[in-house]
């Protein structure tokens, strides 16, 4: 059911797309109807996939890198109050500060290449991460931290057998959001600087007025996405498959 639902979303945004092109007229550089974009895509293909190869392994990088030192600040803010009061002020900056304008300082110092674009995407994906996993420490039932010290459990057994499993429904949800926001940062990347991916191939066709291509990348760049997030958002489900789906209730009828 949900592979249909998809499909019939997906149709009835291309029909959306085709009756703009006819209702406004727009020409082909300036809105490429389906047809064109579906031939360009089968035309070029292979160098869409070598491009999207690169961004792929950008995103997956990046959210890697960045899920792991989310986990890690969240777990280090929540063990030890110290640490706390270091990394919260770097947490609010990595916000503060538009990560788009730290892009020409990463190509600079990191070159050109995929490291730049990795650290933009874990820039961006270590926030959501951070605030979601530790804002689900914190609020713990209260019960089961009293529980626990009754029983004599220590600080590091509280931790991780309570305060982290019932972390995780939080957790999943930021990495949610993490993955959704992930091929922001390799884009950006390359648009500032970079001799290879989507988001080079989409600036380099824009400029070359081969708005077919660019259309065709980007339909690649969000199909990637699109798979990510559904793939991720799996994993989290069985990640937390002892947890059950509530939804608000609706009104009984009379």
């Amino acid at each position: 059911m949900t592979g249909l639902r998809a499909l019939t979303v997906g149709a009835g945004l291309v029909l959306l797309w085709q009756a703009v092109v006819w209702l406004t007229g727009a020409p082909p550089y300036i809105l490429p109807g389906p047809a064109l974009v579906l031939e360009t895509l089968l035309g070029r293909w292979p160098l869409l996939v070598g491009h999207a190869g690169t961004t792929l392994a950008e995103m997956l990088l990046g959210l890697a890198l960045g899920a792991a030192l989310g986990t890690a600040s969240a777990l280090a803010m929540a063990y030890f109050r110290p640490a706390r009061r270091w990394l919260m002020p770097v947490l609010v900056i990595s916000q503060a500060v538009p990560v788009f304008a730290l892009a020409p300082v990463l190509v600079l110092w990191l070159g050109y290449g995929i490291a730049s674009k990795v650290a933009m995407a874990t820039l961006i994906i270590y926030f959501p991460v951070t605030a979601a996993f530790f804002d689900g420490l914190r609020r713990t039932a209260p019960g089961w931290l009293d529980l626990a010290q009754v029983m004599g459990g220590g600080r590091w057994r509280t931790l991780r057998h309570i305060q982290i499993p019932a972390a995780l429904p939080a957790f999943a949800s930021g990495l949610r959001v993490a993955t959704a926001v992930a091929p922001i940062g390799a884009v950006v990347g390359e648009w500032v600087g970079s001799a290879s991916g989507l988001g080079y191939l989409m600036l380099h066709a824009s400029g070359r007025m081969q708005i077919d291509l660019m259309f065709a990348a980007l339909f690649v760049l969000a199909v990637m996405a699109v798979g990510l997030y559904f793939t991720v958002d799996r994993a989290m489900r069985r990640l937390v498959a002892w947890q059950p789906e509530r939804l608000p209730f609706s009104p009984p009828t009379p």
